[in-house]
């Protein structure tokens, strides 16, 4: 995050500068705000460190202009809410936007090594410094989190003062404390703690072991400071000692849906708000009472024909009989995929929208026979897609699991009727495989027994990971899943060298099921990267035919062979097996399930046993 440069404040009437209640501490860009910089999560501004505020009082404190409404109907009811707001803008024209908290609040003088809460240091108003030493305070470099999302100051204290705790020491010493480098080395055994009351020196070193703590009886406190006034809430949980910009102190739980028929088209955003009245129209003719009602007399965008059809489509995706609270959010959310790999098969030629349609989608033009021999289907070609990505909750310590609700932190005290999201525009490629084939691949013995083991491996660390023992999730992983999964980033890298994309600005979204063996390769990006163009390209048929048979053989061989393609257990939580960083993984903002459940010897097979790769027929051995 780069802060932004000095400005003046607003002066006379007719000043250029905007109006600002708050003091301004930095800059973020708006997709920051939901995938690095959202709530709960700790910003760096030069030397000083803040946590971002919930969103309780955010819907009166954001801007209408700077943070206007996003609309995804379906995506709205899947989460529970009525719409989404984009985050303010942090610009020069900008005026207060997203509210941040000082966290941690324990800091250290460089000058005097003095270490306390940032409020005995007796700073001047309005600035972060010592006022003995004048000197630029530097926050904690350390602080304790466990997996419901709490977190807090490093117990310094406790720490220190470990081998007295049986006398009291930690909670009746008031001593001065200091922290220090050695100079040394650059382990934590150079950061040293040390008290005026004399108790002996203490390095960090030992401080990350994971039951660090929980030697020392160091329970969670139960505290939220991203939440204002939050009272502590009784956690049985043990904290890790984390470094404040560790990626571990802050995840995001993302939930995204692509704008299809009939949502997609922008006529609809019109009639947004009225839609508990008009879901009771029966008819034709009562349709047309209400719109002419809803809009006075002006001529409705949506004709009352398509207003019967969208009540259709919507009482189709969300029955009133199942719109409580207690539905499997989990179940909902997969629904809506399903929606989309039967929008994605159909197509909506460009031809037969309006303007205003945000989802174009129709096959390449050519024979698509020379893709039936690499086991694929007629590809489609989006041309035009929009997606919206939600901040729904995050985690810390452990990363999110897609198919897991457990341990998510939430980001308001009370429940409110919006959450934070980001709308992205862009293409992409939708690759279909021959169902048939995959099934008569996926009976083999050598193929199911190796996603068994990544599915056993998987469904432990859901179960580690749920916050209820009795409902812990069903492991996605099966044969067709892990065929897609890893064969969607092989194409990702493959299509990086070829389409001007890089593999960080292209996105997988895998449809697997009973009845869905697809894969969506599309660049929604927020940044240039983009609008650069390309990708469509890339699925006609004879460029797809030739970046099939290059992707495959790119996967073959792998730098880190043989160890990567013998592997018995790789990635973390042991969900991988023959995928590394130098073969298969991608950028985490590409990938669905943080790169977990991939195996390259699915898609070319191992040299023990070929025939268990799905493409293996296209390499010569």
């Amino acid at each position: 995050m780069t802060p932004p440069p000095s400005r003046r404040r607003r002066g006379a009437a007719g000043s250029a500068a905007p109006a600002r209640n708050l003091p301004r501490r930095g800059a973020v860009r708006r997709a920051q705000a939901i995938t690095t910089y959202g709530v709960g999560s700790l910003v760096a501004v030069d030397q000083e460190s803040f946590i971002v505020s919930g969103i309780d009082a955010a819907a009166e404190q954001w801007p209408r202009d700077e943070a206007p409404v996003i609309r995804e109907p379906r995506l709205a009811r899947v989460l529970g809410v009525r719409h989404f707001r984009l985050p303010p803008a942090s610009g020069d024209d900008s005026r207060d936007g997203i509210r941040v908290r000082r966290f941690p609040l324990w800091h250290h003088c460089p000058e005097c090594h003095a270490l306390d809460h940032v409020a005995k240091f007796n700073p001047p108003p309005g600035r972060n410094e010592c006022g003995e030493c004048a000197e630029p305070l530097v926050p904690s470099r350390f602080v304790v989190a466990c997996e419901d999302g709490h977190i807090s100051d490093f117990p310094y204290r406790d720490w220190l003062h470990r081998r007295r705790r049986g006398e009291g020491a930690a909670a009746a010493c008031d001593g001065r404390m200091s922290l220090r480098s050695s100079g040394r080395t650059s382990s934590l055994r150079s950061v040293v703690l040390s008290c005026s009351c004399g108790v002996p020196e203490v390095s960090m070193e030992g401080s990350f072991r994971a039951g660090a703590l929980k030697d020392l009886h160091i329970g969670c406190r139960g505290e939220r400071p991203w939440l204002k006034d939050a009272p502590r809430i009784p956690c049985s949980l043990t904290p890790r000692t984390l470094q404040r910009g560790s990626s571990s102190v802050w995840q995001p739980v993302l939930r995204s849906a692509l704008s299809i028929p009939p949502w997609s088209d922008t006529r609809v955003n019109a009639l947004d708000k009225h839609w508990d009245k008009l879901r009771g129209c029966t008819d034709l003719g009562e349709m047309e009472i209400h719109l002419k009602h809803v809009f006075d007399g002006i001529p409705s965008p949506v004709s009352a024909q398509e207003a019967l059809d969208l009540v259709a489509a919507m009482e189709a995706e969300d029955p009133a009989g199942e719109d409580t609270p207690d539905r499997d959010q989990e179940k909902r959310y997969r629904a809506l995929r399903d929606l989309e790999y039967q929008r994605l098969c159909a197509g909506n030629p460009e031809e037969s929208g309006h303007h205003t349609e945000q989802f174009v989608c129709e096959p390449p033009i050519g024979d698509g026979k020379s893709l039936t021999g690499l086991g694929l289907v007629t590809p489609m070609l989006v041309k035009k897609l929009r997606e919206v990505r939600a901040l729904k909750a995050f985690t810390r310590v452990i990363d999110p699991e897609t198919s897991s609700e457990g341990h998510e932190a939430q980001l308001s005290l009370e429940p409110t009727d919006w959450l934070p999201a980001m709308e992205v525009h862009g293409e992409g490629v939708f690759l279909r495989f021959d169902e048939e084939k995959v099934d008569a691949w996926a009976e083999l013995p050598a193929v199911a027994d190796r996603v068994a083991r990544i599915r056993h491996r998987h469904q432990r660390v859901l179960a580690e990971r749920a916050s209820d023992p009795t409902r812990v999730p069903v492991s996605p992983a099966t044969p067709r899943m892990a065929l897609l999964h890893t064969f969607a980033h092989v194409m990702i890298n493959e299509w990086s060298l070829d389409s001007g994309y890089p593999a960080a600005s292209l996105r997988e979204r895998i449809y697997s099921g009973d009845e869905m063996a697809g894969v969506l390769i599309y660049t929604a990006t927020s940044d240039s990267a983009g609008s650069l163009g390309g990708l469509v390209a890339q699925g006609e048929i004879d460029r797809l035919d030739r970046a099939v048979r290059s992707a495959v053989h790119r996967a073959e061989w792998c730098s880190a062979d043989p160890l990567c393609v013998e592997s018995e257990v790789s990635g973390a939580g042991g969900t991988n097996l023959a995928a590394c960083h130098a073969c298969v993984m991608l950028p985490e903002t590409s990938c669905e399930h943080n790169n977990g459940l991939l195996d390259r010897a699915l898609l070319v097979g191992t040299p023990e046993e070929p025939s268990i790769g799905f493409f293996s027929h296209l390499l010569a051995r």
